[in-house]
């Protein structure tokens, strides 16, 4: 077990600048937080890296912590002074307790055949996170974000999808266009172009959902290639709906077609 007591550990500064966003190694390490991310990849991955908590929490050791820390190697069980973890924390409240892991690295597949997310260079993290905390909840399994995204993996889209990362497949810096020929399902884009209504729009079957950037929407060549191009009806007092509100609307229409 290490302790480390210094703002100054190099290891220390480093999690920090993981924690904060402020990484050039967020492609290759990232930091969970908090006890429902870390319980979700250790579901899904096993243990992590490094096992990172606060003297607190190694004092108390709450109930799913302790076979974990009995688990990990000893070269990989970490406490940090109360302070420090505090410094560490990007939440107000909740034990101090991070995992050190690598992200997973999803190999795009040859034939795209389910429902999925398409999401062209949507930039804030907030909204990517929530895009595919709902795309989860939508039951969609894969979401393929171009280059321009924000990253999947950064702390501010980690803490707003809550745990959808785990529920889905994540392909990074995809080149959309290019994708279009492995896909086998119908290409669906939002837009006021030449669109009909989502109500009238028959979603029974799975589609790839796409959608755009906050202020310029879907690319003019991605949209050419869409199957379908939908409007959500709404109040003319409003221009327009948030992307991730878009999203949730378009989502679970669909779900309910499917469920009727």
């Amino acid at each position: 077990m290490r302790h480390i007591a210094s703002r100054d550990n190099p290891d220390y500064r480093f999690w920090l600048r993981l924690a904060q966003g402020r990484s050039a190694h967020l492609e290759s390490r990232i930091l969970l937080e908090g006890e429902h991310l870390c319980r979700a990849w250790l579901e899904h991955h096993g243990l992590p890296q490094a096992l990172i908590v606060s003297e607190a929490i190694q004092a108390q050791s709450p109930g799913w912590i302790k076979p974990l820390w009995r688990n990990c190697e000893s070269t990989r069980r970490i406490v940090l002074e109360d302070h420090l973890a505090r410094g560490l924390s990007q939440v107000e409240h909740g034990p101090a307790i991070f995992f050190l892991v690598e992200p997973p690295v999803a190999v795009l597949p040859d034939r795209i055949t389910q429902a999925c997310l398409w999401l062209d260079r949507v930039q804030d993290p907030g909204n990517l996170g929530t895009l595919l905390r709902t795309a989860a909840a939508a039951g969609l399994k894969a979401a393929f974000l171009s280059l321009g995204c924000a990253a999947a993996w950064s702390p501010k889209v980690l803490r707003s999808g809550q745990g959808a990362h785990f529920a889905l497949q994540i392909y990074e810096r995809a080149d959309l266009l290019a994708l279009h020929s492995r896909l086998y399902v119908p290409l669906a884009a939002t837009t006021l172009e030449r669109a009909q209504s989502l109500y009238r729009q028959d979603l029974r079957q799975p589609c790839a959902w796409l959608f755009g950037n906050e202020g310029r929407g879907v690319a003019p060549d991605l949209l050419n290639i869409a199957d379908w191009r939908v409007h959500i009806p709404q109040s003319a007092d409003v221009e327009s709906l948030n992307v991730a509100a878009a999203a949730a609307v378009c989502l679970f229409e669909q779900r309910r077609q499917q469920l009727v």
